[in-house]
């Protein structure tokens, strides 16, 4: 059940650090904690660092080693480049770096399960029959916690539907085999089926996973919700506390509500920016593809302004994936993958050829900080120089919104595209509340 919730326009610093100590205490009152003798925290990493988790983790850490606990923090890393030391200090501060420790997800895992074909056939109408081995970091799996604490922020998701809770396991502290299966299942189901839907069919195979392997965990759930005040700053609107899937519902709800922007008809012209300080490659800073994609009209424009992308992929071999066959429409995907050794070898990164590809809809246009004109058209986006696109559409003039240019072209501008979703009423359809 949710132990707690506390939503407000506004929820302070101060505020969210009082729910933090009322976190501890509830801990050891529900989960019969006598003393906190080793605690895992487990938050994400540095591209959802605008939701303050780093500052979170800190106070956490902080106030359980005031109390004698061995504190161990894991940035839900998934298959992303681990923090350097340099990245650790500017999101957890004052952390030991010792005791920040990298998720291996080729070769620091252990299996405590599989997901069968059969359900995961159940979960995405048959699209598709393979199963998901449930390989997790083998730190978190086989030594022992007094509690372990994922700490997150809810947001509209293209896998999940919305991110965090026990997407910190699955796919933040995940190994290769599990990150293939399951984003390879989201991609064959539909990126666009799965945006904004509380419970997508990964999520279901994920909580199936979470119900028999992790029951044992003494394990909770810190998770916030954030949202746009009047000045247009990003705040935390909500923190939900809790040990099982209402407290994500009752999250995941709440960012439905205030995170998802509706238009009656669909945009001409997008520009999203991507921070320099947390999106590096275009499998991160692809967000604002996914993110707006259902808002963009056919033949319409997505301009992505990525000053810190210097490549494309998180990893070696899926930097060369993207590289060698661009980004594709979904059919043109799964037609290659039934042959190719490269694309079978590495899912996730396949996946991510359709997640990122607009299916021939739009243009995407790319405007980043280290890749060339050539190396963006050789993956299928349109390219534009980022000192041009930012003296065109400058961050300190743009509104969040329609902007009107001077020339008299009008777009629509978002800030921080990771932070919601944008679709037009028709295709968000039905998708109110199937949480069956």
């Amino acid at each position: 059940m949710t132990w707690f919730t506390h939503e407000d326009d506004t929820i302070t610093r101060a505020t969210i650090e009082e729910l933090v100590r009322r976190t501890l205490a509830e801990s050891k009152e529900r989960l019969g904690i006598t003393a906190y003798g080793r605690v895992l925290l487990l938050p994400p990493d540095i591209t959802r660092a605008h939701a303050g988790v780093g500052w979170i983790t800190e106070y956490f850490y902080n106030l359980l080693t005031e109390e004698g606990a061995e504190v161990h923090v894991i940035p839900t890393l998934g298959q992303h480049v681990p923090h350097t030391p340099e990245d650790n200090t500017w999101m957890f501060g004052s952390i030991p770096e010792e005791r920040i420790h990298k998720h291996d997800w080729k070769d620091g895992v252990t299996n405590v399960g599989t997901v069968p074909a059969e359900v995961v056939r159940e979960y995405t109408g048959g699209a598709v029959d393979w199963e998901m081995p449930i390989d997790l970091n083998t730190m978190t799996v086989t030594q022992e916690w007094d509690l372990i604490i994922n700490i997150g922020h809810v947001v509209p998701h293209e896998v999940l539907g919305f991110a965090n809770h026990n997407k910190n396991y699955f796919i933040g502290l995940g190994g290769k085999r599990l990150l293939g299966s399951s984003h390879m299942a989201s991609a064959v189901y539909g990126i666009e089926n799965n945006l904004g839907n509380l419970l997508t069919p990964v999520r279901r195979c994920f909580n199936y996973a979470e119900e028999r392997f992790l029951s044992e965990l003494k394990d909770i759930y810190f998770q916030v919700v954030m949202d746009y005040d009047d000045d247009g700053a990003l705040v935390h609107t909500g923190v939900y506390v809790g040990d099982d899937l209402d407290t994500y519902l009752d999250a995941a709800r709440a960012s439905r509500a205030q995170n998802i922007t509706v238009f009656d008809e669909p945009v001409d012209k997008i520009v999203a920016v991507m921070q320099a300080d947390e999106f590096r490659a275009t499998w991160v800073a692809n967000k604002a593809v996914y993110r707006t994609r259902m808002a963009i009209a056919d033949g319409g424009e997505l301009l992505v302004i990525a000053p810190g992308v210097t490549r494309f992929g998180e990893q070696p071999e899926v930097d060369d994936l993207i590289r060698k066959y661009g980004y594709l429409s979904q059919a043109e995907v799964l037609e290659l993958y039934a042959t190719q050794e490269d694309m079978q070898d590495i899912p996730h990164g396949t996946a991510h050829l359709v997640h990122g590809s607009s299916e021939g809809r739009f243009t995407i246009t790319y405007a980043p900080g280290g890749l060339t004109r050539e190396e963006i058209e050789g993956v299928g986006y349109a390219y534009m120089d980022v000192e041009e696109a930012q003296r065109r559409y400058d961050p300190a003039v743009m509104q969040d919104g329609w902007n009107t240019m001077p020339d008299g072209e009008r777009v629509f501008y978002i800030s921080t595209p990771s932070a919601g979703l944008w679709a037009t009423r028709e295709k968000l359809g039905g998708r109110e509340d199937a949480t069956d």
